[in-house]
């Protein structure tokens, strides 16, 4: 198949190619708990423990008698739920890493992504919305939790141009999160 640039970017056509990094995955799963529930939960449980663990230092410190358990334990949950993103971005990254160069051909009616294994088609109606950081576009499914996205880093583009056509189809398909 030939294809034609100039008629290609006429039509909206925009293509990318790029190898998956850790990055991207931790970028999506950033961006999704911003909008889902999973995300408000979160930020929710952060707080509590926060609070929680302030509360606990300023009852101690008048009779100097601490609860070491909480003192000790709810800064390391803290740092469990602020590490999760990036370890489950690792884990996305240990089953994608096998399937090498992605090649995505975005249009109106949706995106297709082929790599050495597989070929995946997405319509805009799978994955109805979408997020931009200054690295890479994001779409998400509709549901409660977004379980379902796809990464579209700017790295991948052929030409800085692309990003504006890119984010055109995007705004004329998708709804920003």
């Amino acid at each position: 198949m030939v294809m034609d640039m100039g008629r290609d970017a006429e039509r909206g056509v925009v293509e990318l190619a790029y190898q998956p990094v850790v990055g991207d995955f931790a970028g999506a799963l950033r961006e999704r708990k911003r909008f889902n529930r999973v995300g408000r939960i979160r930020k929710s449980a952060l707080v509590v423990l926060a609070v929680t663990w302030v509360l606990n230092v300023a009852l101690a410190l008048p009779d100097g008698d601490p609860d070491w358990f909480l003192l000790i334990y709810l800064p390391l949950a803290v740092g469990l739920l602020l590490l999760i993103p990036q370890l489950q971005a690792r884990q996305l990254m240990k089953a994608v890493a096998r399937n090498g160069v992605h090649r995505v051909t975005v249009t109106d009616a949706g995106l297709t992504m082929t790599t050495d294994n597989s070929t995946t088609s997405v319509n805009w109606a799978a994955q109805p919305c979408y997020r931009e950081t200054k690295d890479a576009f994001f779409t998400f499914s509709d549901d409660k939790n977004a379980t379902c996205f796809t990464v579209l880093p700017k790295r991948g583009l052929r030409n800085p141009a692309d990003a504006d056509r890119l984010r055109e189809i995007l705004d004329r398909n998708l709804t920003r999160a």
